[in-house]
């Protein structure tokens, strides 16, 4: 196999270090395109006519479900699980009072739930079958278990709680020899480990996990034989034809178990990652896997306060391990952060293998085809619990790149490089949590909805970028409430558009108040960002990567430096290859080219209470602005989270860079009186204030981009008050022009072309 194929072809793998096959592995670009092709030929000529039109196909998918099973197209049924597959086999069982079923400490919880509500509806018998001293089933114990009578002998082939490989081919010789049907769940086996169903009578399994297929499938084997003494609880006109009178016939395969409706284009999804499965063969997926879950076995072991957790008859793909001193929960939410993603395996979720062991949860991680050992490495190096900072660059040593500036783009920008390997030093003239630029405070708002489609594809970029930053952090950093954007109607010059922005009447939301004398826009797609959660996230991510993070240094000046940057700080000279200015306010000082275009004004925000807050909260009310004749645009937030709704004016004062001074009442009233006017319903008292800064630049643009006389010097700086809704974007674009990536999409936002007419 070609290591890097595979991750190529899967979009996912570029944006997070994916370890969680065994939850849901990434699809393939394929298997994407084809959910994808169908769901628009059902939207083309309807959903009858594209299953018609894709009846080949679909019925494929039953002979490469057979394939990988060693078995034949008619044992095939396709479910939307291995959990609705296990449902309707057990239902299908002739089982009575008394019928006895022995289930392996592999089982998986909602099999086990299963058995709990079976023995209490029908009076069965659950026994759970001792482990061996490597963790499988006691071969001994089962001999000896099914000397007496049993209707069904239940085993997973590897557990949801460790890498366990049950000897499956050992087990059914054992129970085919006492004539006690075997059901086996692969749910975690199929896609990374060979199996020949040859003694087994029933396997269940689901498309998401090692196939690589989409969630919402599955299939179940059922064995000839079994299907003679099989009977579906439910039948359905996909499985059976209904004769005459009260007469129905059960279709002759495993096919009398489905039910007639079904995603068929997640089946065809399904179809498309068999393929691949299959071309790729499943033995060498295993021997791909098993390698690279062997060199991260490795590498735990080396980890002080790491303890792999799997049995001794473990491998495969599946690792499991827990940290001296640090729930598993916590464990995954601080990798999570890092940009690596696994799971944590509660004994909820497998008591009869997890308490057995005494462990109250696990840490989950599983590989694919996609990961590589920069993967690995990601995960070993994130996994020591940080205390801080790591000190990685001394004065006068060289880095790739120093960042300066810790607000919204800077930190973005850190955090992009720190995750593609790129060595960063990142400085700030404040302490962490300072209010004295213009990223700080809990709330802020983002909308498609702008006057010039020149922003229209950064603005995608945007929320593209807040998803994946909220993917990473593990926490909602963004919040969609639509939002309404308003301008005096006798006012003649263009207002708002964009992609989905629609005309509506000003009285749209219930909680502001407009009267006819103003026209409006509703963008569906506005929200709140949690603009605190993600300065945090920020900060940690960076730290979780080995950002070199450096409060309270201030940048005094730099210098070219060959093809590299000088830069001479209050704690001494760094040297880097790149340099990257964010610096809000102060960017004027760092580039004099610069300073002439970008004027500070002093920004202040109120929030007020009310007596009914649902009054200014989602769906009343949403991030809103209002070009009010004589005052300015006046722009606030809803309620939300727990915060009252906020507000200011988009304009203020020019500001000298001094220490930040408090709202004053004076600055207060103004803003409460235009709430009195525009939010009848923020009747309460200004209960809290906030000021910032914003840089303002012509025609509010920004300058991201190289310097034109020193392309290694990248600024991103003049944000113009609407430029926090844009950092994750920024972070990554800067991240791109340092490494050297072209980025033709932000020309118009050249540092060259500023203060240039459009």
């Amino acid at each position: 196999m070609n290591p890097s194929a595979p991750r190529a072809a899967t979009p996912g793998a570029r944006h997070a270090r994916h370890f969680n096959a065994a939850g849901s592995a990434l699809p393939s670009e394929a298997v994407l395109g084809t959910v994808i092709d169908h769901l628009r030929l059902e939207a083309r000529i309807g959903g009858y006519e594209a299953a018609e039109a894709a009846k080949e196909r679909s019925e494929e998918v039953y002979a490469l479900a057979a394939r990988l099973l060693s078995a034949e197209p008619a044992d095939i049924a396709l479910m939307e699980s291995a959990t609705v597959a296990w449902h309707k086999a057990l239902d299908a069982l002739p089982l009575k009072p008394g019928d006895r079923i022995l289930a392996a400490a592999s089982s998986y919880v909602s099999s086990a739930l299963h058995l709990f509500e079976l023995r209490r509806s029908r009076g069965i018998e659950v026994e759970v079958l001792p482990c061996a001293p490597d963790g499988t089933v006691d071969s001994d114990a089962l001999a000896d278990a099914l000397r007496r009578p049993a209707a069904l002998v239940t085993v997973a082939h590897v557990p949801t709680s460790s890498g366990l490989i049950e000897p499956v081919a050992e087990i059914a010789a054992t129970t085919r020899a006492a004539g006690v049907p075997l059901l086996l769940d692969a749910t975690q086996s199929l896609g990374q480990i060979p199996l020949d169903v040859a003694g087994v009578d029933i396997v269940v399994g689901t498309g998401r996990k090692f196939l690589r297929g989409p969630r919402g499938t599955g299939l179940l084997y059922v064995s000839p034989a079994m299907r003679e003494i099989m009977r579906p609880a439910h039948p359905d006109v996909r499985g059976a034809v209904w004769q005459s009178g009260d007469d129905f016939e059960l279709a002759a395969g495993a096919r009398r178990f489905e039910s007639w409706e079904s995603a068929h284009a997640l089946r065809l999804g399904l179809g498309t990652a068999l393929r691949e499965a299959l071309d790729l063969t499943i033995e060498e997926i295993h021997r791909r896997t098993t390698t690279l879950a062997d060199r991260l076995r490795s590498e735990l072991t080396s980890i002080a306060g790491v303890r792999l957790t799997d049995p001794l008859a473990s491998g495969g793909a599946i690792v499991t391990f827990v940290i001296d001193g640090e729930k598993p929960v916590d464990t995954v939410r601080r990798l999570r952060a890092a940009g690596v993603h696994l799971v944590s395996v509660p004994a909820s979720h497998g008591r009869w293998d997890l308490e057995r062991r005494g462990l109250d949860a696990v840490v989950r991680a599983s590989v694919h085809v996609y990961n590589d050992d920069s993967d690995v490495d990601a995960l070993a190096g994130a996994l020591p619990v940080r205390k801080g900072a790591p000190a990685l660059i001394s004065s006068g040593a060289r880095a790739d790149t120093i960042v300066v500036g810790a607000g919204v783009h800077g930190s973005s920008a850190a955090w992009h490089l720190a995750q593609r390997g790129v060595s960063v030093v990142h400085l700030d003239r404040f302490p962490d949590g300072h209010v004295e630029g213009s990223s700080h405070g809990h709330t802020r708002m983002i909308r498609r909805a702008y006057p010039d489609p020149v922003w229209d594809d950064l603005v995608d970029r945007a929320y593209l970028a807040w998803s994946e930053l909220s993917a990473a952090a593990g926490r909602k950093l963004l919040t969609t409430t639509g939002g309404l954007y308003a301008r005096p109607a006798s006012d003649g010059t263009p207002g708002l558009r964009g992609p989905g922005v629609q005309n509506v009447p000003s009285s749209r939301f219930a909680g502001l108040s407009l009267g006819p004398e103003f026209t409006a826009v509703f963008d569906p797609a506005a929200g709140v960002l949690d603009a605190a959660a993600a300065m945090g996230s920020l900060r940690e991510l960076g730290l979780a990567h080995g950002v070199d993070r450096r409060a309270g240094v201030t940048v005094r000046s730099w210098d070219p430096d060959g093809d590299g940057v000088t830069v001479r700080t209050s704690e001494g000279v760094l040297r880097a290859d790149r340099l990257i200015i964010a610096a809000g306010p102060w960017t004027g000082s760092l580039v004099p080219a610069l300073a002439d275009l970008l004027k500070v004004v002093r920004i202040v925000n109120i929030f007020i209470g009310a007596s009914d807050p649902a009054k200014l909260a989602p769906p009343a009310l949403g991030p809103f602005s209002v070009e009010a004749p004589g005052v300015g645009l006046l722009y606030g937030l809803p309620a939300f989270d727990g915060s009252p709704v906020k507000i200011g004016l988009d304009h203020g004062p020019a500001d000298g860079l001094g220490p930040q001074t408090p709202v004053t009442a004076a600055e207060a009233g103004d803003l409460l009186a235009l709430a009195r006017r525009f939010l009848p319903a923020a009747d309460g008292d200004v209960v809290d204030s906030v000021a910032c800064r914003y840089t303002m630049a012509p025609r509010n643009r920004f300058a991201v981009g190289a310097l034109p006389d020193t392309p290694q010097v990248l600024v991103a700086a003049a944000c113009s008050g609407h430029g926090f809704k844009f950092g994750p974007a920024i972070g990554a674009a800067l991240a791109d022009l340092a490494l050297g990536k072209q980025r033709p999409d932000l020309d118009f936002l050249s540092p060259g072309a500023l203060g240039h007419p459009a």
